[in-house]
């Protein structure tokens, strides 16, 4: 054990000693995608290694490099991998996730670690994201908040079964302004990068789907709200339609921009497995596999990423493009979705006036 502790020491230091440059710069983009703009790097760093803003900076440059000592500090304060970062063991991959005895649920805070993630993947240089959607395009439906809201409600009081939610009906409510900006903070941003993005035949089914749930089991306090869910998925699917037609991102009610915002979709005739948002930079990768539901994972490590690119091209690569061109088959697809959604709502119908 005390020579196994002695030659981790003696590589480790061997590594630091000769690390290369973009090792040293991925820990300080790794720190600084953790402190999500909450203070300055200089301050952050400088506290944890009891440096001057000069000195962080100059390790941040690239211009100094760290020792041993403190990336054995910055890795134990920051939780960073070491494995993961010099690919000791490249059958092992570090994930970064949220426990959920840990999670303080509020849509408002679900939503401000969405904004944050995607303004961390807006300021790289370059960005771009692959998003494989598994059923519900969680950043899209940021159009239409009330969809969200009741999205977010059925995770809680459903599958996380927050004893907040358990005697609680779902109901028509206004939104908090604070929530309000801030799911619109991040519908500009997730617009303001370019993505790829796949979809599947069984898209938006269950959502549709989840909505029924609650009508048939009494958790609307109003029943006739779960129709004017459907309306709003209704219109949602006419807007993604809208956007995929012209190949840009925007806000609902709003023009398409002229240039910017760029959005290539495809239709994969195979189910998507679970949602991936990879995101790549001129400086930096990462990727998020959806956890729990609406839970994620999230890792940087670059082999796992490279090979989850690799699956991704794959799939784009037999799945048909569907943005700008090949209008028929645009058209087939989501008028298929806007059936499916009908079903539903004449199910509720039917339902509701037998009752």
């Amino acid at each position: 054990m005390h020579t196994k502790k002695i030659d981790l020491y003696v590589y480790f230091s061997c590594k630091a000693l000769d690390m290369q440059q973009d090792h040293q710069k991925e820990i300080f983009e790794i720190i600084k995608r953790k402190n999500n703009g909450k203070d300055s790097l200089g301050n952050i760093v400088g506290d944890v290694l009891s440096l001057s803003h000069d000195a962080v900076y100059r390790r941040f440059r690239g211009e100094t490099h760290l020792t041993i000592y403190e990336l054995e500090k910055l890795c134990k304060h920051f939780e960073i991998s070491l494995d993961s970062l010099f690919e000791i063991n490249k059958t092992k991959t570090i994930f970064e996730f949220q426990p959920i005895n840990e999670y303080d649920f509020s849509m408002n805070l679900y939503l401000q670690k969405m904004r944050d993630s995607l303004l961390y993947i807006k300021e790289q240089k370059n960005p771009l994201m692959i998003v494989l959607v598994n059923n519900i395009p969680i950043l899209q439906l940021l159009n239409y908040p009330h969809l969200v809201r009741f999205k977010l409600f059925f995770w809680a009081k459903t599958h996380l079964q927050v004893k907040e939610y358990r005697n609680e009906k779902f109901k028509y409510d206004k939104f908090v302004p604070e929530t309000f900006k801030t799911g619109q903070e991040a519908l500009k941003i997730y617009n303001s990068i370019p993505s790829k993005e796949i979809l599947d035949p069984d898209f938006l089914r269950g959502f549709a789907r989840e909505i029924y749930f609650y009508f048939q089991s009494g958790q609307f306090e109003d029943p006739s709200y779960a129709l004017y869910l459907l309306d709003l998925l209704d219109r949602f699917i006419d807007h993604l339609h809208a956007q995929v037609t012209v190949g840009k991102k925007f806000v609902s009610n709003t023009e398409p921009p002229a240039s910017g915002n760029d959005f290539e979709v495809y239709y994969s005739e195979t189910l998507n497995g679970t949602t991936n948002v990879l995101f790549s930079s001129d400086d930096f990768q990462g990727l998020y596999i959806g956890h729990n539901i609406m839970n994620s994972l999230y890792t940087n490590d670059k082999l796992y990423i490279e090979d989850s690119l690799k699956v991704l091209n794959k799939q784009m690569a037999i799945s048909s493009i569907i943005s700008v061109v090949n209008e028929k088959q645009r058209n087939i697809y989501f008028s298929t979705i806007k059936r499916m959604v009908d079903s539903f709502r004449e199910k509720i119908k039917s339902e509701m006036f037998t009752h």
